[in-house]
Parts: C-alpha cells; structure tokens; sequence
C-alpha cells in the first residue's frame, strides 16, 4: 500500500466525538500516523506479518494502519470503553479483523515479550506528570522486536536517558522530528490550532537478537 493510499484510509476514520482531558485524548492525525507505520514497515520489518500492539489506542488510528500494512495481528488497547467502541466500528468499516481490549495499560498482566512491536501515541504528560513514560515502560517489557512512540521534542533528552537507564533499551533513536497539530477540543485551549514539536522514536529491547 502506498504512503497517500494509507494517509487517505486514516483520514476517513471517526475521531472522539467527547475527548476526555483526563486521558490527555488527542487524535493521531493521518499524516503523522501514516508516516509512522510506513516507516516502521518500510525502513524496518516492524509491521507485515508481526504481532502489533496500540498502546492506548483511542480511535485506533495506529492499530488500523498496521492492520492495513499486513500486520499478522493487531491487539488495540484502551482503558476508556466509549474510544475503543469507535476503534471498533472504524475497523469494521475497513474490513479489518482486531483485537480490542479494555485496560489500563499498567493493568496488563502479559508476561515477557507477547508481540513483536508496539505502537503508540502515548499521553504526554501535561495532565499527569511522567505518564508517557508509564507507557514506555510498560511497552518495552512486552515488545521483542521494538516499540514506535511520540514524545513531545523539549523532552528528547529525558526520554533517551529512561529508555537507556531505566527501560533496558539496547538503542533509543529518533528516526524523525514531526508537527503535531493539536485542535481546539478542550474549553482551557485558548487558540484554534497549536502545533507541537513530537520526536518519532524507535526503541529496541536489549533481549532483542537481530
């Protein structure tokens, strides 16, 4: 599947109708989420035919990209039930067969490395400090092969020294440095638009063998 056939399918996706500010819910635009999966497919075999996780999924816009890249399986995952109903109905719409689980992503009782890659668009931790790395965390002990997140760019360092220290990642890098564009979904948002500065980062498992 080309790079715009992908970025189209993810640009006709149902997004949260009522995001919640609690959950930091911020949906992954087609044109991030696309040159995410392309790249970890494309310039690393981390898609087709590999078990893949979407760690806090919301709409299941990472998760259905995957899917739409041959993944051999695909496990969305959410702790909020409203978000995983429109994932569900967005993969249906498309044809796709998922998983979808409701759970807090630090509730998980998988032991080791259950999938291949995980994905994500973790919370950045504006509302509760330090939550993107709880998902990093969480990601790293269950990913053989190597976990694709979003990280806010003025946290680069922060996120690099974790990984490398804390998370027995073997390598940590940024494969490219992206705009997010945040709406207005939430009454504090004082402007209509604000664009962030996100780090693409792949992070690869100390056990993984290549």
């Amino acid at each position: 599947m080309k790079l715009k056939e992908l970025e189209g399918h993810l640009g006709s996706l149902d997004q949260f109708p009522n995001p919640k500010i609690e959950l930091e819910q911020y949906p992954t635009g087609p044109h991030i989420a696309s040159r995410m999966l392309f790249l970890a497919e494309n310039s690393y075999d981390d898609v087709s035919n590999k078990v893949v996780a979407d760690f806090g999924c919301g709409c299941g816009t990472l998760g259905i990209a995957a899917a739409l890249l041959n993944a051999e399986h695909v496990l969305s995952i959410d702790v909020d039930p409203e978000s995983l109903e429109i994932a569900s109905l967005n993969a249906e719409e498309l044809e796709l067969d998922m998983d979808f689980i409701q759970s807090n992503i630090m509730d998980l009782r998988w032991r080791g490395p259950v999938v291949d890659t995980v994905i994500m668009n973790p919370p950045f931790g504006t509302r509760k400090k330090g939550a993107d790395l709880e998902f990093l965390s969480a990601a790293m002990k269950v990913a053989s092969q190597a976990v694709y997140s979003l990280h806010k760019t003025s946290t680069r360092d922060h996120v690099k020294r974790a990984a490398l220290r804390d998370f027995n990642a073997r390598s940590a890098e940024v494969l490219c440095e992206l705009r997010y564009d945040v709406p207005k979904l939430y009454k504090f948002h004082k402007k209509k638009e604000v664009d962030i500065a996100v780090d693409l980062w792949r992070f690869e498992p100390a056990s993984h063998q290549s």
